[in-house]
């Protein structure tokens, strides 16, 4: 049994507990990670905004996933769920 194996049978039992805790409380988490993307963009002066941006939005799915986890049936929203729809006529089917 390697590393990794160990690591996951010691941690199963506290996954359901974490996936509760971010349904409970997943707009504190949301705003934290905000909050946190504002601070590291100011300081490091806008420099790596996209960067910031990306990683802000890949920890919102990564929270949604956890806070889905126990949920049957329902799948979490993928990354594309967050998408802005593009202007213009919507797309013949």
């Amino acid at each position: 049994m390697g590393f990794l194996d160990t690591l996951k049978t010691k941690l199963g039992p506290a996954k359901g507990k974490v996936s509760d805790l971010a349904q409970q409380h997943g707009e504190k988490i949301d705003h934290g990670i905000e909050k946190a993307a504002r601070m590291v963009d100011q300081k490091t002066k806008g420099k790596y905004t996209d960067k910031i941006e990306s990683g802000t939005v890949k920890a919102r799915h990564a929270m949604d996933r956890l806070a889905h986890q126990g949920e049957k049936g329902d799948t979490p929203p993928g990354p594309e769920a967050s998408l802005p729809t593009p202007p213009g006529p919507p797309p013949s089917a």
